[in-house]
This record gives C-alpha cells, sequence and structure tokens, in this order.
C-alpha cells in the first residue's frame, strides 16, 4: 500500500490561542530536524493539524517509524489519495482496509467534503463506501460509537484522501517551546527519565556530565554518551558537557570531613552546572532527584545542596516512585543502558555513612577552609563538548 501524506494532529497544542503559531514553528522544525536525511520530505503546516509529504516510500516508512517520538504530537495517520470519484474512492477504501485486521472488528465510515461541489453529499458517500467495504469483508461490524476501524473519507478539491490507522504520538509540547535547561546527567536511571520528562513539557536541554579519571572509566562515559544520544531521539539535539571532576573530588575528600563530603560534592556540582547554564543561555537545572530515595535527597540535603544557587532547580521525579521511574526508563530505552555496570564519581566517592540530615551552616563552615572557586572555573574551562546525535561524516566530505 502506497501512502501519499501522513496526516498529524496536535495534542495540548490546540488549547493555545493567539501564540499558537509558535508553538506549531516549533514542532515543524522539531520534525523536519527529527527526518532531516530523508531528502523527499515536504512539511505543510495549518493551524489545527500539519501535513507531511514524501515521493520515496521508503522514506514515507521511516518517517511513520520516526514520529511516534517527537514530542508535540498527539496522532498521525497515513493517507492515501484517489481521483475524487465514487468508483475510486470504493476501490482505495478496499485498499486501505486490507492493510489492517478485520476479522472481528467494527467498522466505521465517516465522510468530510471541503470540496463542496462532490456530486453525492455526506450521508449518500456513508453509505455508498460502507455498503461496498461490508461486501468485501462480510466479517466486519458496523458500530457507531468507537469501532476498532474508523475509515475517514475527506474530498477536497485536488483528490479524495482516506485514512484508517491511527498512530499515537509522544503527547507534550515542542521541545524549545518552553525554555532551555541544563539536565545533570549522572548515568543512573532517574537522571535521563527527568529530562524525557522535561522534554515533554517543551523544554529544550544541554546536559552535564561529571567525570573523575581514573576513577571513572570510559565506559561509564560512553554510557553517558549513549543515554544522552537516546535522548536526542525525541525531536531535539542535545548538547553534552562533560566536567573534568577528580581535582575537586579529591580535594573535597581531603578537606571536608567524610559524612558530608556527598553534600559538598552535590553544592560544588550544582555550582558547576550554573556555571555552564550561563554559557549555554539556559533558564534552569534539571535533575532527577526524589524525595528521599538516597542521603543527598532528604529536604534537608536538598536545602543545603539548593543555597548555592538562585538558579530554579526543576524535579521532575521529586515525589515519583522507583518503580514507577524504572518503567518509564524501559519505555523511552534508557534503562539498559543507565544498568550498564560502570560506576559515575558520585557511586566511586559515596561515603560509608553519608549525613542524611545537613546543617547548612555547618557545610558551608567546612567548605570555608578551601577555596573551590578557582578549580570551579577550571573544570568549566575544560571541559568537553559533544553534539549529539553523532553525524556521521561521509567520506567524500573528509575529503573537501
Amino acid at each position: 500500500m502506497e501512502w501519499n501524506e501522513l496526516l498529524i494532529r496536535y495534542g495540548e497544542m490546540s488549547l493555545k490561542g493567539r501564540n499558537r503559531k509558535v508553538f506549531v514553528k516549533q514542532l515543524r522544525n522539531n520534525i523536519k530536524d527529527a527526518l532531516n536525511d530523508l531528502k523527499t520530505i515536504v512539511i505543510k503546516s495549518e493551524r489545527d493539524r500539519m501535513f507531511l509529504f514524501a515521493d520515496d516510500q521508503n522514506d514515507m516508512k521511516e518517517a511513520i517509524a520516526r514520529l511516534p517520538h517527537v514530542f508535540g504530537i498527539q496522532s498521525f495517520s497515513p493517507v492515501a489519495k484517489c481521483e475524487p470519484t465514487l468508483e475510486a474512492i470504493k476501490e482505495k477504501a478496499l485498499a486501505v482496509i486490507n492493510t489492517g485486521e478485520t476479522d472481528g472488528k467494527t467498522f466505521k465510515v465517516e465522510v468530510k467534503r471541503t470540496d463542496k461541489s462532490f456530486p453525492l453529499d455526506t450521508n449518500a458517500l456513508q453509505q455508498e463506501v460502507g455498503s461496498y467495504v461490508l461486501r468485501n469483508f462480510p466479517e466486519l461490524v458496523v458500530k457507531m460509537k468507537k469501532p476498532d476501524i474508523m475509515l475517514k473519507v475527506e474530498i477536497r478539491e485536488e483528490g479524495a484522501f482516506l485514512t484508517s490507522h491511527i498512530y499515537e504520538g509522544a503527547g507534550g509540547m515542542p521541545v524549545g517551546s518552553n525554555g532551555h535547561s541544563i539536565l545533570m546527567l549522572s548515568g543512573g536511571i532517574d537522571s535521563p527519565v527527568a529530562g524525557y520528562l522535561m522534554m515533554k513539557r517543551g523544554v529544550s536541554i544541554d546536559a552535564i556530565h561529571f567525570a573523575s579519571p581514573p576513577f571513572t572509566s570510559d565506559m561509564a562515559q560512553q554510557k553517558v554518551i549513549d543515554l544522552a544520544a537516546t535522548l536526542s531521539t525525541f525531536g531535539a539535539s542535545v548538547r553534552l558537557h562533560i566536567i573534568p571532576f577528580t581535582e575537586i573530588q579529591q580535594t573535597i575528600t581531603k578537606q571536608v570531613p567524610e559524612n558530608v563530603t556527598m553534600t559538598t560534592t552535590r553544592r560544588l556540582m550544582l555550582q558547576i552546572a550554573d556555571k555552564v547554564r550561563e554559557k549555554a543561555g539556559a533558564l534552569g537545572i534539571i535533575t532527577g532527584e526524589s524525595l528521599g530515595q538516597v542521603a543527598s535527597q532528604t529536604l534537608e540535603s536538598l536545602t543545603a545542596i539548593n543555597a548555592v544557587t538562585a538558579t530554579p532547580i526543576l524535579r521532575p521525579l521529586i515525589a515519583s516512585d522507583k518503580l514507577d521511574i524504572i518503567d518509564i526508563a524501559q519505555k523511552i530505552g534508557t534503562y539498559d543502558i543507565s544498568i550498564r555496570p560502570y560506576e559515575d564519581c558520585c557511586t566511586i566517592f559515596t561515603p560509608s555513612s553519608p549525613k542524611t540530615k545537613p546543617k547548612l551552616e555547618k557545610v558551608a563552615y567546612y567548605e570555608s577552609f578551601t577555596d573551590f572557586e578557582p578549580m570551579i572555573e577550571e573544570a568549566v574551562e575544560k571541559r568537553t563538548i559533544i553534539e549529539l546525535p553523532l553525524h556521521q561524516v561521509d567520506a567524500f566530505d573528509e575529503l573537501l
């Protein structure tokens, strides 16, 4: 079956008023980015829906595979086109129905006549097409409310357009429509899910990761690159900042009492993330913290950690159960990457008995004996930046 176009439906964007065109434009740009290697794709956007066209059926199939990952799309349907004649519409209806299962299924025809010059009215066309389909698929049963198969026929001046299958989209808002933030990406299960949920609300992200070689391995760093690459499949590229953190962690271990090293580590990470945020032009910092999950995520710990910045800290998982977080991680494809057995710097330097209720004034007092600011500045300046997804370079391009 050859599909001529995809009909893309908006979700929450449909509730927007005068500024809807801003969200539609962002979604259109995100779809273009997601499909930028498919050369025959053309996108046409309207206020209430969007159309995608492709001359190559392989491009169309690939677009159908990728669009479910693009935030801002509620659903989409492949559309077949034929001549606006009764016989052509009836034959095309059979072809469209034949692309899916029919045994034991219920069925309904819905007609929309944008071109009022078509000789049959809406009810007459519904009866003609419906009866013809039922004669050829006697196993189908007519059901007017919530049928399994909804055959939609739209008559336009340029032809008749038919569709019956609805693909679910990712929902949410187009990435980039609600600002930009920095995601603290550890390599564990939680932080990629936090990034995913904020992207679903329209926030574009840079990610920041703290590496402490030789205590952390190249495999641990590759795990984080793979996680950031997975997040980049949801409609927007991700820029990953890898911070050299060894000297700072070793200094913390020497200068700060062991039971508060985790709190100080998180405070310095947040200060570094804040400086990277300024350079990236971001407005907030995203973390994967869930209240009470570990010692650094109690209210007392979060209060002490937050004190180093006035930047909004976005914690989409703060009230989430761990099993719910794991479920999302499995659905979005990050779980199997996160559980690779390569530890990050926080895990390796975890004290045996960390403070669960650190006092801010005491933590600040312990830190006051060391000037961390030059080390923070150096770590920011020496960071490595990786743009994801990584684009393969053509052998010919390397010669230019």
